[in-house]
């Protein structure tokens, strides 16, 4: 589904529609999957966490549902019309965020100061040492 891209991210093909939910999500079992095989190796053990991913120039956060089709990511309706699509379903380019890419973007989204505190210790507020949302 994913396939390394740089850095700091993945990149797959989703087909991207609106959603009846507020946060964009995957199929849960894509989820599992996703996070299973491309974070594992970084340390991750969870895979109910939220991934984080890029349509178009916008960042956010994306969880698994029951109710989203295989090989389709559901966007709140605000978010597709931020895009080029514009008749969705439509097959598009999606970034997933490798894990300290989406601790970065966590932290700038929650407006904390970062995953170093330059003090040597790690900032988490959520008490743990993978950062918010465990990846």
């Amino acid at each position: 589904m994913f396939e390394r891209f740089s850095s700091g991210y993945y990149l797959g093909r989703l087909y991207v529609q609106p959603g009846q939910r507020e946060r964009a999500a995957i199929a849960r079992a894509a989820h599992e999957q996703v996070t299973e095989q491309l974070y594992t190796d970084e340390g991750i053990t969870r895979t109910d966490l939220p991934l984080v991913m890029k349509l178009g120039t916008t960042h956010f956060p994306v969880t698994g549902a029951e109710s989203v089709p295989a090989d389709t990511l559901a966007v709140p309706e605000s978010l597709v019309e931020e895009t080029d699509i514009r008749n969705p379903p439509t097959l598009s380019e999606v970034f997933l965020a490798k894990a300290e890419r989406a601790r970065q973007l966590i932290s700038v989204a929650e407006g904390l100061p970062g995953v170093s505190t330059g003090t040597g210790t790690t900032d988490d507020p959520f008490g743990g040492p993978d950062g918010p949302t465990g990846i």
